[in-house]
């Protein structure tokens, strides 16, 4: 693993895995990390799906971003600094014949997936997949989901056009094709809100595919031992996106 920086900012790194077994372009998976934003988590979140696409082939790139807390992070600093990773993918695609840019595919858990979703479009990215994404910020103030993780992120008593602004259910279509997976026990981020932007995305015109799994909660999904992260590493696998 090697660590690339995109900024001055100590958290503005990208933790990179190359490919196993294979000698020519592989495919990038871009990670995005959860942790409702807060400085209390990081990329290493993400080292098991990590780990687990590099031995399947694919280029890793693991971003860090700013985070709430003493980290300097918030909107719209935060999701700019995702942006900024995916500039550097860009820039370092152009010179590096190691990377095949026709496949490039951002994984978000969590805050992870809400920052993969108001990334993607102006992008190098070629499709998404939100693993219990965060898409409807008001809705999850109002419920006070992440012990009120919106507040830090948006600041208090944000205006209604911030709401909009921030929230991947307000920002479609995405215009990329959509991988959503969530547990139904998710106590996280209730499953309902995967089923509501599914629903917004499909009418918008996004191609969705979705996968509700039974009987796991939040965590679940990007264990790379359980079904629900296998299935998408078997979906990857057969070309999806």
């Amino acid at each position: 693993m090697t660590t690339t920086s995109y900024g001055e900012h100590p958290s503005q790194i990208v933790h990179r895995r190359d490919p196993e077994g294979t000698d020519g372009p592989a495919p990038v998976a871009v990670l995005l990390h959860g942790g409702w934003w807060r400085d209390l988590h990081d990329a290493r979140l993400m080292d098991p799906l990590a780990r687990d696409l590099a031995a399947s082939g694919w280029a890793v790139w693991n971003v860090e971003y700013r985070r709430t807390g003493d980290d300097g992070g918030g909107w719209p600093q935060t999701r700019d600094d995702v942006a900024r990773s995916l500039d550097l993918l860009a820039a370092t695609a152009d010179r590096d014949p190691g990377l095949d840019t026709s496949r490039v595919v951002a994984v978000g858990h969590s805050a992870g997936g809400h920052l993969a979703l108001m990334t993607a479009a102006d992008s190098p990215v070629t499709s998404v997949v939100p693993l219990a994404p965060i898409t409807d910020l008001r809705r999850c103030a109002e419920a006070r989901l992440g012990e009120d993780a919106v507040v830090p992120f948006l600041g208090a008593d944000p205006a209604p056009e911030l709401y909009a602004e921030s929230s991947p259910l307000h920002r479609l279509p995405v215009g990329l094709p959509l991988l959503v997976v969530h547990g139904d026990l998710d106590q996280r981020v209730p499953v309902e809100h995967s089923r509501d932007y599914v629903a917004a995305a499909r009418r918008a015109g996004d191609t969705v595919d979705y996968r509700e799994v039974p009987g796991i909660d939040h965590f679940a999904v990007i264990d790379p031992e359980r079904a629900a992260w296998q299935e998408v590493r078997a979906a990857l696998a057969r070309g999806w996106g």
